[in-house]
């Protein structure tokens, strides 16, 4: 006898507690093997595909393209067990004892699926299996369906309650849309079983409130309108909602401060123009850029730390692992290189390159992202001179560098057009005080005008 297994949106990892669905990668009839991936979503983090744990045939599936839902909700139904044939288990009943489905859940279900971490188990072959029959292939019935209400729900008048106890209202995402929107779901009438509010209803709502009300003469605005409805509005979520919160965490917790200098990086540019003038792979100014980060880092290793707030130490870190800004089509990220201390100019290029691809396909994975001890940000691509970075918590310090552009320098003793840009030092004051920032920054610029010393180890 076959048995309907729900699967629910797994642990995803590093804190996040929501992901987005971005594309379905099987249908309802389709036959799926263990640790297939069956669905595509974007998290704060990354776009990864979720491996389902168990094979079978999907019977149903919860959530539209586009839908946002929590760790633990409802993503897809499985018909498994039975005879395996695709008809039998396609089916299968979809109200099977919940204490049967458990013990079939306890028993074949790995229990380790982590959005792009995978399963325990090697990944399967993807296949997807057509149903002739019209009646295998109907899902499920929908947890919360979203069906047109016979007689149409209006809400209630404003200043009215329609509802005095608690608000009848199952789905998150219901709630969530109503949040984002300003709308008090007290203020709407469900047309569901028992006066359940449903995702229909909310809409209906916030279309009457938005819809222009004709009057005979100017009258006040109703109270329960609230002036702050009006205008776009953006929810605040994904890769934007991540760095807002990071943002916000940085500045309610760090004690930053920041300091900046001009440097003539006219021989740095001259340098890297005849290192890839000589062949072989092309070297990246940014890479030149992080080499000098990581020798500067090695003498002055207070930035390269964290701060344990609640045994009010700092953790000096033995590895410097280089964060950088990156923008991409989602927003900003920021891949981490692991160990760059340890890596070459050419190393550090390629691995650049390849996290930027990554970030900009949205292929790069939680891992890629976490991690870093500093973070290199050059904003100097976006054609300004300079900025004052905001640390990339829980990190102590961010080196900024502005574009690098031709203006009057007095060099050797002379008025000349060099190569200036400006560089920022953003710091955690508790880690090291502006001594130690400011010989931190001022190496690195010696380092901009003064190249050889350092490109003799690339």
């Amino acid at each position: 006898m076959a048995q309907v297994l729900e699967f629910k949106l797994p642990d995803l990892g590093e804190g996040l507690t929501e992901a987005e669905i971005v594309r379905w990668l099987v249908a309802v009839g389709d036959v799926v093997a263990i640790d297939q991936p069956v669905v595509e979503v974007e998290t704060a983090k990354a776009m990864v595909e979720v491996p389902c744990p168990y094979g079978g045939v999907v019977t149903a599936r919860y959530g539209e393209e586009g839908t946002e839902l929590p760790v633990g909700a409802p993503l897809l139904t499985v018909a498994v067990g039975g005879t395996g044939a695709p008809e039998e288990l396609a089916e299968a009943a979809p109200g099977a004892g919940r204490a049967d489905a458990d013990a079939a859940v306890s028993s074949e279900y790995s229990g380790n699926v982590l959005v792009g971490y995978g399963t325990a188990g090697p990944a399967a072959r993807r296949r997807r299996v057509r149903h002739a029959n019209p009646a295998a292939a109907a899902p499920a019935p929908a947890a919360a369906p979203v069906a047109a209400p016979a007689p149409v729900a209006a809400p209630a008048p404003v200043g009215a309650s329609a509802a005095t106890g608690p608000v009848p209202v199952i789905s998150p995402l219901v709630r969530k849309l109503a949040r984002d929107r300003g709308l008090d779901l007290r203020e709407v009438r469900g047309s569901g079983p028992e006066g359940l509010i449903l995702r229909a209803d909310v809409e209906l709502a916030l279309a009457a409130l938005e819809q222009p009300v004709a009057t005979p003469a100017p009258t006040p605005a109703p109270a329960a309108v609230s002036v702050a409805a009006a205008g776009e509005r953006v929810p605040l979520r994904g890769v934007r909602g991540a760095v807002a919160d990071k943002l916000s965490r940085s500045r309610t917790e760090i004690p930053d401060a920041t300091c900046w200098v001009d440097a003539d990086a006219t021989e740095l540019m001259a340098a890297r123009a005849a290192m890839n003038a000589a062949g072989g792979p092309k070297i990246s100014l940014l890479a030149l850029l992080a080499r000098i980060c990581v020798h500067a880092l090695a003498r002055f290793p207070e930035l390269n730390s964290t701060v344990d707030t609640a045994a009010r130490e700092i953790v000096r870190l033995p590895s410097v692992h280089l964060g950088f800004a990156a923008q991409t089509p989602r927003g900003l990220v920021v891949p981490v290189v692991k160990d760059a201390g340890t890596r070459t100019a050419e190393s550090l290029t390629e691995e650049f390159a390849r996290l930027t691809e990554a970030a900009r396909q949205g292929a790069i994975t939680p891992a890629d992202l976490t991690g870093g001890t500093f973070t290199l940000n050059n904003y100097g691509v976006f054609g300004v001179d300079g900025s004052t970075p905001i640390i990339n918590h829980p990190e102590a310090a961010m080196l900024g560098v502005g574009r690098i552009i031709p203006k009057p320098w007095v060099h050797q003793g002379e008025l000349a057009v060099r190569q200036v840009v400006q560089l920022s030092l953003t710091f955690d004051h508790r880690v090291c005080d502006g001594g130690t920032a400011g010989g931190f920054l001022r190496y690195v610029a010696d380092c901009v005008e003064q190249p050889a010393v350092l490109l003799r180890t690339v």
